[in-house]
């Protein structure tokens, strides 16, 4: 699984890690990414998102269905 958000699009971002004797090897920070599972009451179903933590808090804000037309805006399948 890819460490993608579906509806913020963060994903894994890559740097140096640099030693006490300032050596550098790369390394990547991922986001902080969960697998939920949401009732989308317009379609009678769930649907399982793979989201961010900041994502997360957007949904318990906008809600469920402004979140998956956001998703489908972008251009990702729900």
């Amino acid at each position: 699984m890819s460490a993608h958000c579906q509806l913020t699009g963060t994903a894994p971002v890559f740097g140096n890690r640099v030693s006490h004797s300032h050596r550098r090897t790369r390394r990547r920070w991922n986001p902080n990414i969960h697998n939920r599972r949401y009732w989308l009451p317009s379609e009678g179903r769930f649907v399982r998102l793979t989201l961010s933590a900041r994502a997360i808090k957007t949904v318990d804000a906008i809600g469920i269905e402004a979140a998956v037309a956001r998703i489908r805006a972008r251009g990702g399948k729900v």
